[in-house]
């Protein structure tokens, strides 16, 4: 494990149900912040939702732009399965990292496999164990990390979703002026989805995403849709209206958190996923 330390917030200063945690990352090189929600729930094997956030974000936006956790607590009032909810940051490159590993140094794909993940259950233990499951979504650069690292590690996740997501790295070019050579990893597939899709078909989760009809990636999600049906990759692929900004994200992040829900229940009852 990368982890060099942890420093906890103080429940007694914190927003209600809010934990922070930095995490010294020797992955990074540096320190990065994640946010935790529901984070004192008195659940054990508690099922865990990573949402990655966009390119300019940090580990707050999913809350205090996008108010997930009031999405959460209104579904939860209608028999939502309980989840803790963990936004990383991306780990600070620039604009955006994309959740790629770009080095021994600014490895930002196991900054979250690795140490987001072992942090959360070092400081959320007894509620996150090793039976706990694991879900992924995110939203434009990161509904691109959530796909490709759910489709990377698809045996570690139980669902995974995307919104309004990047689908190519040559998508960043919509968002950001850096080049996208700041992007190249040292496997050529490293960054292609269908690739990790394909590789591990046999394993992969149930997989959603949805686009805005107004969106500058709609194109994009209608290739990623066409390509995965046309490799045989079962999913499920939605438009809905809006466009890229955060009213979009506030309303249909909630498509997420039901669908991973149904997983659960499905699981409860021990019915095959």
């Amino acid at each position: 494990m990368s982890i060099e330390r942890i420093e906890v917030s103080n429940r007694e200063y914190s927003p209600d149900r809010t934990k922070f945690i930095t995490v010294h990352s020797s992955h990074l090189d540096g320190r990065h912040d994640v946010t935790i929600y529901n984070a004192y729930t008195p659940k054990t094997d508690i099922p865990v939702v990573i949402f990655l956030h966009g390119v300019y974000g940090n580990h707050w936006v999913w809350m205090n732009l996008g108010g997930v956790h009031e999405v959460y607590n209104a579904l939860r009032a209608k028999g939502l399965e309980e989840f803790l909810l963990v936004m990383p940051s991306d780990g600070g490159l620039k604009d955006g990292s994309a959740y790629l590993p770009l080095g021994d140094k600014h490895d930002y794909d196991q900054w979250i496999m690795d140490d987001v993940i072992q942090a959360v259950k070092q400081v959320q233990g007894p509620a996150v164990t090793d039976k706990s499951r694991w879900y992924i979504s995110g939203l434009s650069m990161g509904g691109y990390g959530a796909l490709r690292l759910g489709a990377k590690y698809a045996s570690r996740f139980s669902g995974i979703s995307g919104h309004s997501s990047i689908t190519k790295i040559e998508d960043m070019t919509h968002f950001v002026d850096t080049p996208l050579s700041f992007y190249d990893c040292s496997s050529e597939n490293e960054s292609d989805l269908i690739y990790w899709f394909v590789k591990n078909a046999d394993t992969l989760p149930p997989v959603r995403f949805d686009c805005g009809t107004e969106d500058q990636l709609l194109e994009s999600n209608q290739w990623l849709t066409h390509q995965l049906a046309t490799v045989g990759i079962s999913h499920e692929y939605h438009e809905y209206a809006g466009g890229h900004q955060w009213s979009y994200w506030h309303k249909n992040v909630a498509q997420s958190l039901m669908w991973f829900s149904d997983i659960e229940k499905r699981y409860s009852t021990a019915i095959p996923v």
